[in-house]
């Protein structure tokens, strides 16, 4: 029998409804129990894929090619299950849906309303693609009180419904602000929001409450009179040092345990935690420290590289240093002078990215980190910046440029317009549609015997998630690899370039895929792995 748990948010954004749900699998996880994420967003969008990375922070990838909330990357991380396309819905999606079906006459006349059909796409999302799952956990984004937050509210309060309370679990996390003046937290914020979610016919029957401090027994007591919910269901979601502890501080709290007997379920022993507990030692005591600059685009808003920045840490906790990351606007590095900004920094990674504001940059970084002999590290965008940069100092083709950025007469990199999926051929035309377009998903990749990419995976047969529209040409390869600069990952039909690397430097790999949404805490992705254990060693050599 699958369980439903749905997780709201309230007072506040981003008061971590994504964390939860990820610890919460995570620790159900650990006590036998096969769990399944999803997330719920009311945004109008189809999916993130079109939306500025500034704006809503880095578009994560599944295997099977959906561009999905960052949240779906907490998810994976903390609970090793792979995300599927099935697993994110927007408002956007579902009225795509319902639109869709009144036009095909799927409603046979009926007035098409918000009820029941709207909210019937709902529930058919949260049913759909489960087998033997033992619990669901869906978290709403949004702040209840928001507008478009309303029907996937009035869906969940239907499903609550229909499967009954020994099936559906509601659990609201709210916020404890502190008030200086008063020396004391504070309660109300919190009966509000509950009162706005019981507004729309929801009883939470746990509350997870935010707070930079323990929270008294008697604010406790307090909360559960006001909220009519049981004392010890009102979990204090302390601040914490390092994001792997949460799992760990979630059942210091007895979150797990009241999960359980909420659904009738006596808690057996203690959850298995000895992964986190490593994790979180290497992270608090690291052996040392190495510091790698970021040259990137949307430095301004660092969730767009969520990911990526998670990843690095997996790398530091694999090789038991901590990694400290500096953020840096890729323009900068335009002017005279300023790849000194660089001079400090023990490897160089120039991620993903898209159009041609700060390309000058991050080529100007690539130069440095070639010609000083600075671990380097591009990712998709970073790759081509690199292939680019390497055609014009090193194979002489001083016009090398991307069709991305205009018609140029050394197309480096192009536009691509076919390629190979499985048994299928896709095929993109320059005038399509952006969202949805991109060579997006898990693909298959060859690498040369003896290469380091090889040395690195320990394979010559790798699977990675893509997410771009533009590829390195294959037709200067030739002149490239003449150059140094060596293609060692290519596509099972040899037209893609996924690898480049450099022989003779200490550490040069630029690839066209994004390893980063791959890597865990308990299994760091190889490439950090030796990223990071490169960047080490240019630390002793300073």
């Amino acid at each position: 029998m699958t369980r439903y748990i749905f997780i709201t948010g309230g007072v506040v954004s981003s008061l971590g409804k994504g964390l939860a749900a990820a610890a919460l699998g995570s620790l159900l996880q650990a006590r036998g129990y096969k769990v399944r994420l999803r997330k719920l967003d009311p945004y109008l969008n189809v999916d993130p894929g079109t939306m500025s990375p500034t704006q809503h922070g880095e578009v994560y990838v599944t295997d099977d090619g959906a561009e999905t909330d960052l949240d779906l990357g907490h998810y994976e991380r903390f609970t090793g299950v792979p995300a599927r396309k099935s697993d994110n819905v927007t408002t956007g999606r579902i009225y795509s849906t319902v639109l869709a079906r009144e036009r095909h006459g799927d409603y046979l006349g009926a007035t098409v309303q918000v009820i029941p059909h709207v909210t019937d796409a709902i529930k058919e999302f949260i049913r759909s693609d489960i087998t033997d799952e033992d619990f669901v956990l869906c978290e709403i984004g949004g702040t209840v009180g928001d507008i478009e937050s309303l029907p996937f509210l009035e869906a969940i309060r239907q499903f609550g419904n229909e499967v009954g309370p020994e099936r559906a679990l509601f659990i609201h996390v709210t916020l404890l602000p502190y008030i200086p003046a008063a020396g004391e937290l504070k309660t109300k914020p919190t009966q509000h929001s509950v009162k706005e979610l019981l507004s729309v016919g929801i009883q939470p029957h746990m509350l997870l409450c935010r707070a930079d401090r323990p929270i008294p027994e008697n604010e406790r007591r307090k909360i559960a009179l006001f909220c009519n919910v049981r004392q010890e269901r009102v979990i204090a979601a302390l601040d914490v040092d390092t994001i792997y502890q949460v799992p760990i501080s979630y059942h210091e709290q007895g979150f797990d345990d009241e999960v359980l007997r909420y659904f009738g379920i006596e808690p057996q022993g203690e959850p298995d935690l000895h992964l986190w507990r490593d994790i979180v030692q290497r992270v608090r005591v690291p052996e040392g420290e190495v510091t790698i600059g970021v040259v990137g685009k949307y430095t301004s808003l660092i969730d767009s590289y969520k990911s990526l920045s998670e990843a690095l840490v997996h790398g530091g906790i694999a090789n038991n240093v901590r990694v400290k990351l500096e953020w840096m606007d890729s323009q900068i590095f335009e002017s005279e002078g300023a790849v000194t900004h660089l001079e400090g920094v023990d490897g160089i990674l120039v991620p993903g990215g898209f159009g041609e504001r700060g390309t000058e940059g991050k080529i100007r970084a690539v130069q440095f980190a070639r010609e000083r002999k600075v671990p380097f590290l591009g990712i998709c965008f970073g790759m081509q910046m690199a292939v680019i940069e390497a055609a014009r100092h090193l194979a002489g083709l001083t016009e090398a440029s991307s069709t991305e950025f205009g018609p140029t007469s050394t197309p480096v990199v192009g536009l691509m317009t076919e390629w190979t999926r499985g048994n299928t051929r896709e095929v993109r035309q320059a005038g399509d549609d952006l969202g949805g377009t991109m060579r997006l998903g898990a693909y298959e990749a060859r690498l040369v015997e003896g290469s380091r990419a090889a040395q690195i995976y320990g394979s010559t047969s790798i699977s990675e998630r893509h997410r771009h529209r533009y590829e390195v040409n294959i037709n200067y390869r030739e002149q490239l690899e003449a150059s140094g600069l060596i293609f060692s990952g290519l596509s099972p039909d040899g037209v893609l370039p996924e690898i480049v690397e450099i022989p003779d430097h200490p550490w040069f790999v630029g690839v066209q895929f994004h390893p980063e949404l791959k890597s865990k805490p308990f299994d760091p992705h190889p490439l950090f792995t030796s990223f990071i254990r490169a960047a080490i060693e240019q630390s002793r050599l300073v």
